[in-house]
């Protein structure tokens, strides 16, 4: 059983927006999972169209007692607290720039029970990036226009003998993507149905002889940088609520 198993079920009864009291036990493992998940969702911010970019790095400032305690889980609560905030991102729709990391420090202005969350995002700084994952091979759309078929001449060549040398191609404007047969002999399939042109979503698959193309949206980020101060980013979770 993991130490985040009563998140879900109890989640919502014992946490009350920011935290309107301390505990007198110390800092407890699915308060931090609640005020990662409050983070995300008080940060979270459109950037593109169907597009909402959520804060990738985290620092959770502790009492000096409850850092000591979270540290002696060892790896077992970093690794419960990634998880968490990854399952909330993708059921609410939200999208990382970058890898998330989730920091824990002692902060000795901290009484027990209390912690601050301190985030940081790259909006603003986001491209939004085509790419298709062919034969276990990631390629980025880097023109408005790409082949793919058997053919050297395409500008992706996959192996699979039942596609022609110039099969099909997607076009991708930076925001959409639309897929088109080019009189390929045995015909292109999007997500199970004959196309010859069609307009082309994230995630969806592209089927040409034996071989399935999926196309995909990612972000892509320069260096992170605070979007505001430290003192905004910080929330604070304590006696009174936000501080």
């Amino acid at each position: 059983m993991g130490l985040l198993d009563s998140f879900e079920k109890g989640l919502e009864r014992a946490v009350n927006g920011a935290f309107a009291k301390s505990f007198r036990s110390g800092i407890q493992p699915v308060e931090i999972a609640a005020a990662l998940r409050t983070e995300l969702d008080a940060k979270a911010a459109v950037v593109s169209r169907d597009r909402i970019l959520a804060p990738n790095s985290f620092e959770v400032r502790l009492a000096p007692a409850d850092a000591e305690r979270m540290a002696s889980l060892g790896t077992t609560l970093d690794d419960e607290l990634h998880a968490l905030v990854k399952k909330h991102a993708e059921s609410q729709g939200f999208s990382f720039a970058g890898p998330v990391s989730i920091a824990v420090a002692a902060d000795a202005q901290l009484p027990t029970g209390t912690l601050r969350i301190a985030s940081q995002t790259a909006a603003g700084q986001v491209a939004w990036r085509g790419v298709v994952d062919v034969e276990g091979k990631r390629h980025p759309l880097t023109k408005g226009r790409t082949v793919i078929g058997r053919g050297s001449d395409a500008d992706i060549t996959i192996t699979d003998a039942g596609t022609s040398r110039r099969h099909v191609e997607i076009l991708w404007d930076g925001e959409k993507a639309m897929v088109r047969d080019l009189g390929s002999t045995n015909g292109t399939q999007l997500d199970g149905r004959k196309v010859g042109e069609a307009p082309l979503p994230p995630d969806s698959i592209i089927t040409i002889g034996r071989t399935d193309i999926t196309f995909r949206v990612i972000a892509q980020a320069t260096p992170p940088r605070p979007t505001t101060s430290a003192a905004d980013a910080t929330r604070a979770f304590g006696i009174g609520g936000s501080a």
